[in-house]
């Protein structure tokens, strides 16, 4: 097993213009590839198992493989605590795994086998969209935030 390293990724700029990078934990792979091994909280498009190549000079990546995890990321107005008793049970069920947990913000991955109506049902009732809200953090176009990049349908395709 190969050791687990920490890389640094491009995740945005700040209020303020300044770049911000997510350090994130990965196994590096004998061609240099990462495999992540939690879903990043910010970084928009990749989640946990999947593998990516990473360019050091402007901290950019490039998606090699998609491991059919989904990322779900839970913002809170108060304190996390109640909220992540409530769903990380019902999530880890299905087989989820909560990846961050913060004051404020919850980070889950869990496979797109489970269900979007399923996923989605647990995630509703538990965030009341005022005092917290939750997104997919690799099932939308990072650049709209709206067009779904459906990697998952030849997941799902039967057999």
């Amino acid at each position: 097993m190969t050791a687990l390293q920490i890389i640094e990724l491009f995740a945005g700029t700040n209020p303020d213009g300044e770049p911000v990078v997510e350090r994130l934990q990965v196994r590096v792979n004998e061609d240099n590839s990462c495999q992540l091994v939690r879903s990043p909280a910010f970084i928009k498009g990749i989640a946990s198992g999947d593998t990516i190549k990473v360019n050091k000079e402007d901290q950019q990546f490039e998606l090699v493989k998609r491991s059919g995890n989904l990322a779900i990321r839970v913002f809170c107005r108060g304190n996390s605590t109640a909220l992540s008793d409530q769903l990380t049970p019902q999530l880890e069920k299905l087989g989820g795994e909560l990846d961050m947990e913060t004051p404020r913000l919850l980070v889950y991955s869990i496979h797109v086998s489970c269900g979007f109506d399923k996923i989605e049902q647990i995630l509703n009732s538990a965030c009341d969209g005022a005092n917290s809200v939750w997104y997919y953090g690799n099932v939308y176009d990072p650049n709209d935030g709206q067009t779904p990049l459906n990697w998952w349908q030849d997941i799902l395709k039967p057999e």
